[in-house]
């Protein structure tokens, strides 16, 4: 019979052939697994956000093609153990055809179920676990269907040319479900148009998929793969259903079930222990002191900034982030001793006006002092001792996870208002965002004292002498400082004084983010806020929309940053439906819009996001693409605060802020190559 020739050792007897049949029957499982978890493979290449390499490719079709094979071996159990409920005697005829009823009944009642709870912007998880749940049944009936249907047929054919079963021992799943793929992407194909060339190559840089002989080398290896965890897997979960249906009721089938949990959490596991180890690699290279610095000290400071001579903030408690910024002030005077190769960039050589006033610039270090609260009282006492509460514009800033604070962000305000402005930041970590994602309820409590006090202190002031308070933030920094407003909306901010801000590259976990730009709020004036992919679509709105915007969010379409999320795992995201943004290029703002061509796939989209959030944070081209948002900053500055300049102001501040970027990277890569060079001369 057939479900016997799946197994080689089928003509034992007594209780062997019931183990036997017992482990045919797990057989088809896997199989079922593997005929879907091939035809879901070849959508893992499909284009996302961005380019990905041969690498990037590998871990998002392993990752992805290896849980839709856990899951839909695990689902499969579950319909055959379903199949044999009530069953006193394991005929394997009978089994079979109870299996296939079963099979044939989970794909109307998955899809029915399916349709039933369509997709919620503020769903429960839970439905959208039921969702996901009832979409994985229709597809593991349908693939136990394809796979039945694709064995019978191998064994005719065997029996047919009398191949003695060599035919059939060929792992015919893994291409059962590649043609399966295939037809899937060719009626996807006749249904939708074929996205044209986005993200950074729109820009001018290579940004293909990943190279075709490397990806097809990665395919392969996936696919073996499969076969050695569908083994491992299989024999995992075999012992485990066996050792317990010994000690408890039920059969080893039943226990089996058992055996995937234990499986998926080991993989889970695994994948664990490899990112954080990953991580801290990452994070050990970011508690390193440039070499450029290490020359450095607190006369690099102007006396309005922390660090300097007369700071209240040691400059050695700065970190690595906290002395860039520090060194990274705009000059109010030409400094005469500059280094070679750095042009005058000071305030009177850029806005053709002298400085107004020196720049303040507060930063409190995570070192600074040992409990929130001593650091904000630390910030508090810095910004009495360089004066930051005489200057017109007060801007607070939330800085990234390992401390950073836009340069470019930073040099505008400090140029647009002729260094009448001070800028107080403090730092919530030392390691990457990914790293810090744990310290965002610690970032916004801190945040929120230092905002209070500020609030206070500014109301306490006479009216004609109060400064007007901004807010400026970036990636996990966005989300830091827009989750002191969380659940307040729009009033938050009023209610905090701030009177403008200004947040890039906002985390889609951001939850202020959605609740002012997804729903419809009693708190939210949507007058108010926007969110942008550029500075294009903000002159494209009438002027009285323009006039009353006092919260604006620049967010790139094809930021991965902006757009990945855990709930990518369950549900579309609204961003891919079919109101998403038409494609266009429109130089030099960044290029807008949603591939058409993109579409949710369950697990997979979420991996392909994940590598899109990856890369869109490696530092490239000075490019208003991705995750890089310099470029945008000057006139979203000037419009935003409302500092005006004219064009050919705002286009100098353009060309200094590019110019101060690369002279910057240009001074740390000549130091770093220098002490490269005196190792190479003095290894001992």
């Amino acid at each position: 019979m057939a479900a016997l020739a799946w197994r080689s050792d089928s003509r034992r007897s007594g209780v062997q052939a019931g183990v036997s049949m017992t482990a045919g029957l797990n057989r088809r499982a896997e199989q079922t697994g593997l005929v879907v978890g091939s035809a879901m493979a070849p959508g893992t290449f499909a284009r996302s956000l961005g380019p990905r390499s041969a690498v990037d490719q590998g871990m998002v079709t392993a990752l992805a093609t290896t849980l839709n094979y856990v899951l839909t071996v695990a689902a499969e159990d579950a319909l055959e153990a379903l199949a044999m409920a009530g069953t006193a005697d394991e005929v394997p005829g009978e089994v079979r055809r109870r299996t296939l009823l079963v099979n044939a009944a989970a794909i109307p009642a998955g899809l029915v179920l399916h349709r039933m709870l369509q997709p919620r912007d503020d769903e429960h998880v839970l439905r959208s676990l039921a969702r996901q749940a009832s979409w994985r049944t229709s597809v593991t009936g349908l693939g136990g269907l394809v796979f039945a249907g694709a064995n019978a047929a191998v064994h005719r054919a065997d029996q047919r040319i009398g191949a003695q079963g060599r035919l059939a021992r060929f792992p015919w799943a893994i291409p059962t479900g590649v043609l399966v793929a295939a037809g899937l992407e060719w009626q996807r194909r006749r249904t939708r148009p074929e996205q044209p060339p986005r993200g950074p190559e729109a820009n001018g840089e290579d940004g293909g998929n990943a190279p075709v002989l490397a990806s097809l080398g990665t395919g392969a290896g996936v696919a073996a793969g499969m076969v050695g965890l569908a083994l491992a897997e299989h024999t995992l979960a075999s012992s485990i259903g066996r050792l317990l249906s010994r000690r408890l009721p039920g059969s080893a089938l039943t226990w089996r079930l058992s055996g995937h949990g234990l499986a998926l959490m080991a993989m889970g596991g695994a994948v664990s222990a490899l990112w954080t180890r990953a991580m801290q690699k990452i994070e050990s290279g970011t508690s390193v002191v440039d070499p450029f610095l290490e020359e450095a000290d607190h006369r690099w400071a102007l006396p309005s900034c922390s660090g300097s001579e007369q700071s209240l903030v040691p400059w050695a408690t700065l970190g690595r982030e906290g002395q860039r910024h520090a060194i990274a002030v705009v000059r109010p005077q030409p400094v005469a001793d500059r280094p070679a190769g750095v042009p005058d960039l000071s305030i009177p050589a850029v806005m053709k006006r002298p400085a107004v006033a020196d720049p303040v610039q507060v930063y409190v270090g995570l070192d600074s002092a040992p409990t929130a609260r001593e650091r904000v009282d630390l910030a508090l006492a810095e910004m009495d001792r360089t004066g930051a509460w005489d200057r017109s514009l007060l801007m607070l800033i939330s800085p990234t996870g390992t401390g950073y604070v836009n340069y470019c962000a930073q040099a505008a305000v400090q140029y647009l208002s002729l260094g009448d402005a001070a800028t107080v930041t403090m730092q919530y970590s030392k390691r990457p965002s990914p790293l810090s994602l744990g310290k965002v309820a610690g970032a916004r409590e801190q945040n929120r004292l230092l905002w209070l006090q500020i609030a206070q202190r500014v109301r306490d002031m006479p009216l004609a002498r109060r400064p007007r308070v901004v807010v400026f933030g970036e990636s996990l920094g966005a989300h830091t400082s827009q989750d002191v407003f969380m659940h307040w909306g729009t009033l938050g901010p009023e209610a905090l004084g701030i009177d403008r801000a200004l947040w890039v590259g906002t985390p889609y976990a951001s939850r202020w983010m959605q609740q002012v730009i997804l729903y419809s709020r009693p708190d939210t004036d949507p007058d108010v806020v926007a969110m942008v992919n550029d500075f294009g679509q903000v002159l494209a709105m009438p002027a009285e929309r323009r006039e009353r915007l006092r919260y604006v969010l620049v967010s790139h379409d094809n930021d991965g940053v902006t757009k990945f999320g855990a709930d990518l795992l369950v549900k579309p995201p609204r961003w891919l439906g079919d109101g998403r943004p038409p494609i266009e290029i429109v130089p030099p703002y960044s290029p807008r819009g949603i591939p058409p061509s993109m579409r949710w796939r369950p697990l997979t989209t979420f991996f392909q996001l994940l590598v899109d959030m990856k890369n869109a944070q490696v530092p490239g081209s000075y490019l208003a693409s991705r995750h890089d948002y310099r470029p945008d900053l000057t006139r979203f500055v000037s419009l935003v605060y409302g500092l005006p300049a004219t064009p050919d102001e705002l286009d100098r501040v353009d060309t200094a802020l590019q110019e101060r970027e690369a002279a910057r990277e240009r001074l740390f890569a000549q130091k770093a190559e220098e002490v490269r060079a005196q190792g190479a001369e003095n290894p001992g």
